[in-house]
Parts: C-alpha cells; sequence; structure tokens
C-alpha cells in the first residue's frame, strides 16, 4: 500500500505531467476534454453543441475548436483545435482493475483539479445520449465536480485509463475503459469518420405492458417488446411494422426487453438490413428492416415509450 509521502508524490507528478493536457469546453458548466493528439481533443458527445466550441486549456489560452467526428451513441467526439504544444496523454498500458488507485482531472482554464479514489468496479453501464446501453465502463470513487464529463482518469503514473462520463449514485462515477477499441475509434472520429448506426425507428414498450393487452383478449403471453409508435419514413415502417405489434426476435436474437434491440441493432450495419420476427395478434411473421434508403425524424432518447436506435 502506497505510503502518504508517495500519494502526495504521485498528486505532484501527476498534475504537472497531466495538467496541461485537459481542457475546458463552453465555460465552467461545459464540460471538459483533453489532448489525444496533435491538434485533436477527446470529449464526450453530450458535451458538444453543434459544430464547434470553445476550448480553454489549462494556461488560459482560448481557441475555437470544429467537430471532427462524433458518435452519439457510444458518447464520444474528437474536436479539431490548435493544441499548439500541449502533449496527448499517454495511454495506459494495464487494465485498469477492482482496487486500482485513480487520479481523476478537469480544469477551468488556469486552475487544474485533481482528486484521488479507487476503481471500485468494473464492466458497468449505463445509456447514452440517445438511450443506447453502452456496457463494460470503470467505477470509481475520484470525485468529480458538476461540469467535469470528459475529463481523463489517470493511473498513478499519470497514464490514461478513462474518460470520465456519468455519475452514480453519491460518490460513484463511471469512465469509458481506455482500451484498444477506445483507441480504434478515437482514431475513426479523428479523421472525420463519425460513426452511424442503424435506426429503426419504432417506440417500444416491455413484455408486460404487451402481455397486460394479450391477457384482456384471450391471447397466451410472450417474450418481447410491444411497438407502441412506427415513424414515417422509418425502415420499420417501409417494413410493415405496425402499431400493436410485438417484436420477439431480431437478427435471430430473442427479445426479451428493449435492450435486446439495441444489442440487435449493433450488429447490422447503417446501410444493411435486420430481420425481425414479430408477433400480431395470434399470428407471426417475419419481415425486413431495411436501414439505407430508409430517413428517420428520431433524434430521442431511445427508451421505454421512445424512438429506438
Amino acid at each position: 500500500m502506497a505510503t502518504l509521502d508517495e500519494l502526495e508524490s504521485s498528486f505532484s507528478e501527476v498534475l504537472n505531467n497531466v495538467g496541461p493536457s485537459v481542457v475546458r469546453l463552453g465555460g465552467w458548466r461545459g464540460g471538459a476534454g483533453f489532448v489525444v493528439g496533435d491538434g485533436r481533443v477527446l470529449t464526450n458527445a453530450h458535451n458538444v453543441r453543434g459544430e464547434g466550441t470553445s476550448v480553454t486549456f489549462a494556461d488560459g489560452r482560448e481557441a475555437e475548436a470544429q467537430l471532427a467526428g462524433v458518435d452519439i451513441d457510444g458518447d464520444l467526439a474528437v474536436l479539431k483545435v490548435d493544441t499548439a504544444a500541449v502533449p496527448a496523454l499517454e495511454w495506459s498500458a494495464k487494465t485498469a482493475t477492482i482496487g486500482t488507485a485513480v487520479f481523476a482531472l478537469t480544469t477551468n482554464g488556469g486552475a487544474t483539479r485533481a482528486t484521488f479514489g479507487f476503481v471500485s468496479s468494473v464492466a458497468r453501464s449505463f445509456r447514452g445520449p440517445r438511450g443506447r446501453r453502452i456496457s463494460g465502463s470503470i467505477e470509481h470513487t475520484a470525485p468529480l465536480a458538476p461540469g467535469s464529463s470528459g475529463s481523463p482518469l489517470v493511473d498513478r503514473d499519470g497514464r490514461l485509463v478513462g474518460l470520465n462520463t456519468n455519475r452514480v449514485g453519491d460518490g460513484f462515477y463511471l469512465a469509458l475503459p481506455a482500451d484498444e477499441a477506445l483507441r480504434n475509434r478515437i482514431a475513426s472520429l479523428g479523421r472525420g469518420e463519425s460513426a452511424e448506426r442503424p435506426i429503426l425507428g419504432v417506440g417500444i414498450a416491455p413484455s408486460w405492458v404487451a402481455n397486460r393487452m394479450r391477457r384482456a383478449v384471450g391471447l397466451p403471453p410472450r417474450d418481447g417488446v410491444l411497438v407502441r409508435e412506427v415513424e414515417e419514413g422509418s425502415a420499420a415502417a417501409a417494413a410493415g411494422i405496425r402499431e400493436g405489434d410485438m417484436i420477439v426476435e431480431a437478427g435471430a436474437r430473442a427479445i426479451v426487453e428493449p435492450d435486446d434491440i439495441h444489442d440487435a441493432l449493433g450488429t447490422a450495419s447503417a446501410d444493411g438490413s435486420l430481420q425481425l420476427k414479430l408477433v400480431r395478434g395470434a399470428d407471426e411473421l417475419t419481415v425486413e428492416a431495411r436501414f439505407g434508403e430508409a430517413t428517420s425524424a428520431a433524434e430521442s432518447a431511445a427508451n421505454e415509450g421512445g424512438p429506438v436506435h
């Protein structure tokens, strides 16, 4: 176990080495980010509105940033901005595990804050900006002030282990792990390759709602999700899905809860298709949703009663 002197030394080294790479976006409550490459800053997608934002570096310098690439459902965004001589954070070669000591850093442009904590859990999940489940997150106890999402989580050597994203309960925070998958996604977004995921275009409710309706008309219960609405011009509408249908299978995957739809959509490309099995009253039918030519106005949260993405 580290001594107090060792922790104080780690604090000092982390502030000196990592602090300059941390930035503030759009003012104190606008969110945080950090330099991940020459001219590139990483943050959460929910911190960015429109095509750009102001960036304030730890030394107080301000610059205008433009969106390079965004993954809304993955809650990631990479900004193009003049990073000058500010170094990119180094990535840890180790995976953070329960008990790993971590520091969370943020800045208001001129003053950097570092807090200390431990990894308390792994493989946690949370909802992205449009309701899609994001799995595999790190839970930690390093305190974060409001407006700190998008800030870096580093180990005692100042190497990146996560991207702070979400607060859960009192004193616990979630971070996307800084693994090879995240590195690849950042590289893609930095090249301007924004992530596009298929949109089915339905509002849904869980199976208990559907089964209550089925019992009322003397039909047996079924696992699945109830289609509450179908958006005009969507892939669902083109496939012939109707309000009142139950989706019981998607892409050969049994559908039990709304998140199963998200997972099934994750296996399809934005210009591909997905086969779905429906229950309509006492009948079963199979349809194919094609995403390439369908359009949807769905941009709200994909949760119970809302559009699914």
